[in-house]
């Protein structure tokens, strides 16, 4: 008997038209599936998804996105989602804006499931200044392909390549290459933006230091600062969590491309022991 190989969509999700209210909806494919529940989506697909909107929304070309605060606001179901962005501070030099996903609840009604706000400030050169505070990973080709299985199979882990430079759960900073194999939505190209928020939210997994067959940590957010837009295919992550004494944690780490450093995250933790 031959085995035929699973085929994957080629994107984390697909558009799926316009709402009665002219928003734009998109279906979520298996590639967004969470390793916490088959119905769930990982954080990092729709924190795309709303970065995409994000720089989308009353775009200009003499600015750039510099600060993304995403917090998932409950279970973000594999099923259409609607989309929402609207300037809420504008300005010359700095703006902010915001993106909601919404999506259907329990009910049968509508509801926001994940928001998103960001800094856009207006650019100005000033390579003759710049510099870079945080340590450089190694490179690329330093790490070992890595796939991951058991308890940390899913379906959007399924979507990335990995190459791993640290063991998970190892003393220090997880460290982490990672690459999307879809593109966001279907039929388009990623910004480097996309493609940088379509991986930082593995933060939290890659500097877990708790054994995932005893323990869940969920994250309820993250916050991105980025000082340098990203060049390239691959994401590096450099992370660690920090757990305290109530059931409370927070991940903190560095995300880089292959030139160096090109900004933060932080993500709150919520540590549970499994049943």
């Amino acid at each position: 008997m031959t085995l035929t190989a699973k085929v994957l969509p080629d994107a984390f999700f697909v558009p799926s038209g316009v709402s009665k209210d002219g928003f734009e909806r998109v279906t979520a494919t298996e590639n967004t599936v969470s390793l916490w529940a088959p119905t769930m989506q990982h954080g990092a697909p729709p924190s795309a998804l709303l970065v995409r909107a994000l720089e989308r929304v009353d775009a200009r070309e003499d600015t750039r996105i510099s600060r993304v605060a995403v917090d998932i606001l409950g279970p973000i179901p594999v099923a259409d989602i609607e989309i929402r962005a609207w300037t809420e501070r504008p300005g010359g030099n700095v703006e902010l804006v915001v993106a909601e996903l919404w999506a259907e609840g329990p009910s049968g009604s509508a509801r926001a499931v994940a928001r998103g706000s960001a800094w856009r400030m207006r650019t100005v050169p000033t390579e003759d200044v710049a510099h870079v505070g945080d340590p450089t990973m190694k490179q690329v080709g330093a790490g070992t392909d890595y796939t991951f299985g058991g308890t940390w199979s899913s379906g959007y882990l399924d979507a990335v390549e990995f190459k791993i430079l640290t063991g998970l759960g190892a003393e220090g900073p997880g460290q982490i290459w990672a690459r999307p194999k879809p593109v966001l939505v279907q039929g388009e190209s990623m910004t480097p933006l996309e493609r940088l928020f379509s991986i930082a939210d593995i933060a939290n997994g890659i500097g877990a230091k708790l054994p995932i067959d005893e323990w869940t940590f969920l994250n309820t957010d993250l916050t991105v600062h980025v000082f340098r837009v990203p060049q390239g295919e691959w994401v590096g992550v450099s992370a660690e969590t920090s757990t305290g004494p109530d059931g409370i944690a927070m991940c903190a780490g560095t995300l880089s491309d292959e030139v160096g450093p090109i900004g933060r995250i932080a993500q709150t933790v919520l540590v549970r022991r499994r049943n």
